[in-house]
């Protein structure tokens, strides 16, 4: 499980290898994605919060980079944490999600994108629930759900 401390450790020194990487063109990323998404993914957007249902859907599966298709999150980590962006306690691997320190909007933050692909996911904070206490704030359409077999 990871924590908070392991979380600085990767923006600082560098996440862990992922298992593959994608790598394609700005003309191949606008062509696959919609505005929003390459917006988000792309360009290190945020989309307004609340303007997705997807903070209240809590069943079973799994979430992958809307990008690349990479398992990202998995539904049992998924909470409610009233943000308006979609929140989870773990990636549902270790290498999933890579980090940088984000020092943009007058502050230092924590900034979440896909491992295998570089997308901008969100950003991840010290104040989620007990075992970890991490929560991460995703965007939305930064994900697609996917059923788990």
């Amino acid at each position: 499980m990871l924590k908070w401390n392991d979380i600085l450790e990767f923006a600082k020194n560098g996440s862990l290898a992922p298992d593959t990487k994608v790598i394609k063109t700005e003309a191949e990323w606008r062509q696959q994605l919609s505005e929003a998404q390459f917006y988000v993914t792309r360009q290190a957007g945020t989309e307004h919060a609340f303007s997705s249902n997807m903070c209240s859907i809590f069943e079973p599966g799994r979430y992958a980079c809307v990008c690349c298709g990479s398992p990202l999150f998995d539904a049992a980590e998924k909470f409610n944490s009233g943000t308006g962006w979609p929140s989870f306690t773990q990636p549902l691997l270790n290498n999933a999600v890579a980090y940088r320190i984000d020092q943009s909007l007058f502050s230092t933050r924590v900034e979440t994108l896909c491992n295998c692909c570089d997308a901008h996911l969100g950003h991840v904070f010290p104040d989620g629930p007990a075992p970890s206490g991490l929560r991460y704030c995703i965007n939305a359409v930064a994900l697609q759900k996917i059923t788990t077999e």
